[in-house]
């Protein structure tokens, strides 16, 4: 089973404190404008090709039957195995039939929600496109899996205070917050939690945190994130969502009036081969689809304002509109902002012009963070695609067992304008939610910097001038920092030296001969401190692209990424693993690369046109999470590497147009 991330800003919910990926260095774009309305063989022996691709057929015209191989997901179950799989229905009432078909032809249903057009199964790529002849099936893609993105002077930095004082709190709004659940006991939230609920996907190695071990449950404490599940060795990995709610609407949030349906949408993964790490969280497509669609049929007395979305996925350089993520989730923010609710999504802790999916769907609110300067936080993600920037750096909140803890990224910035909506429906209920968008946007206190040579100016936010009438502050020019600005030289990457000898990176031997030294290369941090009342677990480092500004060759990148060889710090290397598991197709959907040991095996492999191929993948993603080339090349080749039966010439000028960019 492979899984396909998508981040929460800046919080590991993990036993190794990392957290959050990087950016890219893209070629220039357009300024688009963001509309609030719906609209890798041992010596000598043989390399073994792969087969000629099947001719090629006829297109369809538009009025034609749709070929069932276009119907599904490039590179789904390529590389053998089964996959998980989301199945969409041209009918939901067609649930019965297609499961009796499915299960004829073999493939596992594992989840039929019976009001939504789709069902989850588990099939090979024979078994999948089979099941794709059936004319009830429209498409057929991955399960894709989403991870956590990782007050009192932010809330006066954005006025809330003031707002407050004028009677704004919230009072009678509500607002939904998808993440990891809630602590139902705490006492910034007592009285004041509307609804809980919780989807949760499960299968082996994949763990539900709902409170009853079944992938959905919609009573009693559902998002309680001190179940069980949520704990490991004394840590808590559920305290996100809390803390997010907190900001938003807990005691000392910013609508500390308003009332918060919880719900959870994350699973726990055991497995360090797809974690990087002993144990993760990782919210399904599925399971997130069943919870936006829960709180848009949701009915509370007090109604929703908005819903947060404190996680991100796939870093995108211009509106995703027409992407195929965006072709399932546009059409139910468009609907929850038809509702007159808004969906507030975390831009992403990379240090990148652009933001991650699905902030950069264009009816969804994004939001970058601000430090209490009044500077753009040195992680935050910006440019053309952000709607506002929100206090982000160090904000202290609600974690599980009644204590606070201080945490930055995106996702604390996010819940700020959450709840900070929560206050403008509350001045004016019969205000349409974009409008009120649009309003926190004019009237915000503009930020003007630099995005690919143009110049960009976001607003942050500013609840005293939405409010209560002050004047807009006037702008404040921005020059964006690195989060490391002192990076010493690297080895030169056409310079030759000592390569380790295959084998796993987590044995002690053999070790190869060290490269030359130079100074570590640190990971890009932020210093995060933690205050708690009790036992709160450890504040974590936010996880950025890294500054480099030399490229390494895949021979230079094994002797790195081989235990305490190189001179990179694991933590670091493990923090690049995660950026490109984010943002690459192949990486670890089809290649697994989400550990040290496994990245070393991929960048040695050559016994294949496919592992070849995988190798100089690898080694350009390295170096563009290291900080030095673009994603264009790479993203080109990946497509050869989905293909379902690649040619021996195709997968050879795919390596070697990657090749080109590393050397």
């Amino acid at each position: 089973m492979r899984f396909r991330p998508l981040i929460v800003s800046s919080i590991a919910l993990a036993l190794l404190p990392l957290s959050s990926p990087a950016y890219a260095d893209p070629a220039p774009l357009p300024t688009p404008t963001v509309s609030q309305t719906p609209t890798e063989a041992p010596p000598g022996e043989p390399v073994v090709e792969e087969t000629p691709p099947e001719p090629p057929t006829e297109q369809p015209s538009e009025d034609a039957p749709q070929n069932p191989e276009d119907k599904v997901e490039d590179g789904l179950g390529v590389d053998g195995g089964t996959e998980r799989a989301i199945v969409e229905l041209t009918d939901p009432a067609q649930h019965a039939p297609v499961a009796g078909q499915a299960a004829a032809e073999s493939v596992d249903v594992v989840l039929q929600p019976q009001d939504q057009p789709f069902m989850v199964v588990e099939g090979t790529a024979e078994e999948l496109a089979k099941l794709a002849e059936d004319p009830r099936v429209s498409s057929i893609h991955r399960d894709r899996t989403y991870t956590p993105a990782d007050l009192g002077p932010s809330l006066s930095l954005i006025g809330a205070d003031k707002a407050h004082a004028g009677d704004f709190t919230g009072t009678g709004q509500s607002v939904a917050v998808l993440d990891t659940g809630i602590d139902p006991d705490h006492p910034w939230f007592q009285g004041r939690i509307a609804a809980q609920a919780c989807f949760s996907a499960v299968e082996p190695g994949v763990e539900s945190l709902c409170p009853n071990g079944l992938p959905s449950q919609t009573d009693g404490n559902a998002a309680d994130a001190t179940a069980p599940a949520c704990l490991l060795d004394g840590v808590n990995l559920c305290d996100h969502g809390s803390h997010v709610a907190g900001i938003a609407a807990g005691t000392g949030g910013v609508a500390p009036g308003a009332h918060i349906v919880a719900v959870q949408v994350f699973s726990r993964i055991n497995d360090e081969d797809v974690c990087g790490e002993p144990a993760c969280l990782l919210a399904y497509e599925s399971s997130l689809r069943q919870a936006m669609e829960y709180v848009s049929g949701l009915s509370v007395p007090q109604p929703l304002a908005a819903v947060n979305l404190s996680l991100g996925g796939m870093l995108s350089e211009s509106q995703c509109d027409s992407s195929e993520e965006a072709a399932i989730f546009k059409p139910i923010i468009d609907g929850l902002l038809a509702k007159n609710v808004a969906t507030v999504v975390a831009a992403g802790n990379e240090y990148f012009d652009g933001v991650s999916f699905p902030a950069c769907v264009s009816t969804a609110v994004a939001v970058g963070a601000n430090d209490g300067q009044d500077a753009i936080a040195d992680f935050s993600n910006r440019g053309p695609l952000l709607d506002l920037f929100a206090p982000g750096v160090d904000i202290e909140s609600s974690v599980p067992d009644n204590t606070t803890t201080v945490y930055s990224g995106t996702s604390m910035a996010t819940p700020h304008v959450t709840g900070a909506l929560a206050l403008m429906k509350q001045a004016s209920p019969q205000t349409p939610m974009a409008d009120l968008i649009d309003k926190l946007k004019q009237t915000g206190r503009p930020y003007v910097y630099d995005s690919y040579g143009t110049q960009v100016t976001t607003p942050r936010l500013d609840l005293a001038a939405a409010l209560t009438g002050a004047a807009v502050q006037p702008p404040v020019a921005q020059t964006p920092t690195v989060p490391d600005e002192t990076v010493p030289d690297e080895p030169d990457p056409f310079e030759s030296g000592p390569s380790p000898e295959p084998g796993d990176p987590a044995d002690p031997d053999p070790q190869p001969e060290p490269e030359p030294s130079t100074s570590p290369v640190p990971l890009p941090t932020v210093t995060v401190t933690v205050t708690v009342t009790h036992t709160a677990s450890p504040a974590a480092a936010v996880c950025t692209r890294g500054t480099a500004a030399k490229k390494l060759s895949a021979a230079k990148w094994a002797v790195e990424i081989h235990r305490s060889s190189g001179t990179i710090p694991d933590a670091t290397l493990t923090c690049y693993l995660k950026l490109i598991s984010k943002s690459s197709k192949v990486f670890p959907e089809l290649t697994k690369a989400s550990s040290l040991g496994t990245a070393y095996r991929v960048l040695k492999s050559t016994r294949t046109g496919k592992a070849r191929l995988d190798g100089a993948l690898l080694t350009a993603w390295l170096n563009w999470a290291h900080g030095v080339n673009g994603t264009s090349a790479m993203t080109a080749a990946e497509k050869v590497r989905q293909a379902t039966k690649p040619s021996s010439a195709a997968l050879k000028k795919a390596t070697k147009n990657v090749l080109k960019i590393v050397k």
